[in-house]
């Protein structure tokens, strides 16, 4: 929702030359859509359902490809798209849920708890990934000093990965779903806006069947 402050300036300029009307209303339109996506919706800083010691735990009894995923917990891997569809070749047979981020989104960082416990409880059955896109290393780095992560994230810093999980490669955050057989069938661009709705989405496209 665009708010007054917003509302107000368009009538301000509504007696302005069409051309520079135009302008106006569509920088500013893109001004607001730009704070929803990047920095709306945080709540300031959530606290962490995790420490490093426990999103490093493995799991017991886990398939080999997912043990593997909980032996990187909270690594930033390099190796760009060619690493990230290698491991996604690994996966075959096991569902994936690919959540991008970045250190600088606030979105990001409302969601992170959540990711902290469905992968934590279901690291087991489902694969989680993370993927961090337009963003420092040092940063990101900091960021998962923070919230750590049960599963490892690829670096991406121009957006190569994010090329390939089906939504806008500049949506922040966004979470995409890749069934048993490798194929991407649902991907959520932007923040949930609550927990309950990120479970039902990977309840409904990742079972782990």
């Amino acid at each position: 929702m665009i708010d007054n402050s917003y509302s107000l300036a368009v009538k301000r300029n509504s007696r302005l030359p069409r051309p520079v009307h135009v302008a106006l209303v569509t920088a500013g339109l893109i001004a607001a859509l730009a704070l929803g996506a990047c920095g709306g919706g945080s709540d300031g800083n959530p606290d962490s359902r995790l420490d490093l010691e426990h999103a490093k735990a493995p799991i017991d009894g886990a398939p080999p490809q997912l043990a593997a995923i909980r032996a990187q917990a909270n690594q930033l891997l390099d190796g760009g798209k060619d690493a990230f569809d290698a491991r996604l070749d690994q996966l075959h047979g096991t569902p994936v849920v690919v959540n991008k981020w970045a250190s600088w989104c606030g979105p990001c960082r409302f969601e992170f708890p959540w990711f902290q416990s469905l992968a934590e409880k279901r690291g087991g059955q489902i694969a989680f990934l993370g993927v961090n896109s337009n963003d420092s290393s040092g940063s990101a780095q900091t960021f998962l000093s923070e919230l750590p992560l049960p599963y490892p994230s690829y670096n991406d810093p121009n957006f190569d990965i994010a090329q390939q999980l089906g939504g806008p490669p500049q949506a922040f955050p966004t979470t995409s779903y890749y069934d048993a057989g490798g194929e991407l069938v649902y991907t959520h661009p932007g923040q949930y806006q609550d927990e309950s709705d990120l479970v039902a989405d990977v309840n409904k496209y990742a079972t782990g069947g």
